[in-house]
């Protein structure tokens, strides 16, 4: 398993309001934008925006980071040997597939392998 980027995320309340600073902080536009479970997400610059009012946001706000990787079929070997535990997944997501996991010391990432 290859990480090939890890986004910040940032939780907002309104996705329109948030986009212009980020990209004109970024210089980027957005490279993905989707519903997902009750919330919007879009991926701009090395950010993931999460959006939606706080009881849709509340159950992803634990998660502190999100990782892409080239493949999720490494994630157990990398649980044996560090610790830690599979909070869900592997599950489908519309970017291909996710699983989220905590990691020794309290530390809950996402693990995401997009999809050709």
């Amino acid at each position: 398993m290859k990480t090939l980027a890890t986004l910040a995320r940032l939780y907002v309340a309104d996705m329109d309001r948030a986009l212009p600073a980020l990209r004109a902080l970024t210089g980027e536009d957005t490279r993905m934008r989707f519903p997902h479970r009750g919330v919007e997400v879009a991926g701009i610059g090395g950010f993931l925006v999460v959006a939606g009012p706080d009881a849709a946001l509340a159950p992803f706000r634990d998660v502190q980071s999100t990782v892409l990787v080239d493949s999720l079929d490494g994630l157990q070997e990398l649980i044996d040997t560090c610790g830690g535990e599979i909070l869900s997944g592997p599950d489908r997501v519309p970017t291909g597939r996710n699983a989220t996991v905590r990691h020794p010391g309290g530390v809950i990432l996402e693990y995401v392998e997009h999809s050709a």
